[in-house]
């Protein structure tokens, strides 16, 4: 991402892997003999689930990640399942332990080492910082949505249709604001392109979005813990982003804080499960 949005405009790149991933998307659905029909009663659910699944990430992450950098953006994109949690209590009564409560703390922490840095760097970028909170907060909402959604359909078809109608939203906002600033895509930002296309749109987010889906959060949030990390260390090494204390610090607390949210209850003290566990 931050490659791909390096010298292009950071809308229009998402946009474009959207398009060129759906066909992979449809390809995938239509083997699987997947049915894409979506009832009507059931399709203000869809829309409100691609709203906070997917069209305030993909905006607020893409703009994001152009003014951060890419292993600093990670980071804080991914305290979602923080977020998750605290969603699951407030929404769906879910109760948390105090290691849950200690491990938000660390999470809010790790990010405020985040967004201290940012402040206090000339270069800093605030605003883009807590858009990429925001962003990991409504994302964790769409999660505990789609957790809990009553839509009949296969999870495959409405990943379909989110993904549809997120890439009809983020192309009219290409055309309205970045417009005068469409060039012929780099050989570089092709690349960028075709690898989110095939392996974001067309793999990694419909399995995510079935693991959030049907698996517990357990399974589903383990998935994500390592890749703020990679991301700061590849930013770093692939990049050439320069590592600060506090991104070393932030690894450590939003992994900490994360283990802490997603380690198994004990068997004799039986909870209501955090983040929709046991759903699917």
């Amino acid at each position: 991402m931050k490659l791909g949005v390096a010298g292009f405009p950071p809308l229009s790149f998402r946009a474009v892997s959207m398009w060129l991933g759906l066909p992979i998307l449809w390809a995938v659905v239509r083997a699987l003999r997947v049915p894409f029909a979506i009832e009507r009663r059931d399709w203000a659910r869809l829309a409100g689930l691609t709203f906070t699944n997917m069209l305030v990430w993909h905006v607020l992450a893409i703009l994001a990640v152009q003014a951060l950098s890419s292993g600093r953006a990670a980071i804080l994109g991914y305290t979602m399942p923080i977020f998750s949690a605290l969603w699951g209590m407030a929404l769906f009564g879910e109760r948390l332990r105090a290691r849950h409560v200690a491990g938000i703390v660390a999470a809010g922490v790790g990010a405020s080492l985040l967004l201290w840095h940012e402040l206090g760097s000339l270069a800093g970028q605030p605003l883009a910082a807590l858009g990429m909170l925001v962003a990991a907060a409504v994302w964790a909402l769409g999660t505990q949505q789609m957790r809990h959604t009553t839509i009949a359909a296969p999870t495959l078809a409405i990943v379909f249709w989110m993904t549809l109608a997120t890439a009809l939203t983020m192309t009219s906002l290409a055309v309205l604001f970045e417009r005068d600033r469409w060039t012929a895509p780099a050989a570089a930002t092709w690349a960028a392109i075709v690898y989110n296309a095939v392996l974001i749109f067309g793999f990694a987010q419909p399995i995510w979005l079935v693991m959030a889906r049907n698996l517990p959060p357990v399974a589903s949030s383990m998935s994500v813990m390592m890749i703020p990390v990679l991301g700061t260390l590849t930013g770093a090494w692939w990049l050439g982003e320069r590592l600060h204390w506090q991104d070393g610090a932030a690894i450590v607390l939003v992994v900490v804080a994360i283990a802490s949210v997603m380690w198994p209850a004990r068997r004799d003290r039986p909870l209501l499960p955090l983040a929709g566990e046991g759903e699917g």
